[in-house]
């Protein structure tokens, strides 16, 4: 594996793991009255998407080891370019529903980095 795609893993985990900093000790309601917060945990999906995107480029097939890699790009183009409608509902969901999830198959494949 080269040294972009082992970034981009690594930025996509840094990420992840600052919105769960971020949101820690919070409920949906905490997170709707946090718009400091809000802001913070959508650059940081924007990140994790744009990672994923550099990584399709390089390796579709390792892309495909990552679970819902279609959504996680495209709602990162929701998060870019649709500010102004996003659901701040949708991105709790994301954050408790999804983001463990990725963040184990992304530890997963860096584990086998090492």
């Amino acid at each position: 594996m080269n040294d972009e795609i082992r970034k981009n893993l690594v930025d996509i985990l840094h990420a992840a793991n600052e919105i769960e900093d971020f949101v820690r000790g919070m409920d949906l309601i905490a997170y709707q009255n946090s718009p400091v917060t809000q802001r913070a945990t959508e650059r940081n999906f924007e990140i994790i998407g744009e990672a994923l995107n550099r990584i399709k480029r390089i390796d579709e097939k390792l892309l495909e080891r990552i679970s819902e890699h279609q959504r996680i790009i495209g709602f990162r183009n929701i998060l870019i370019h649709g500010y102004d409608v996003i659901d701040e509902v949708i991105v709790w969901k994301a954050i408790v529903n999804h983001l463990p999830t990725l963040k184990r198959e992304i530890m997963e494949i860096l584990g086998e980095l090492i």
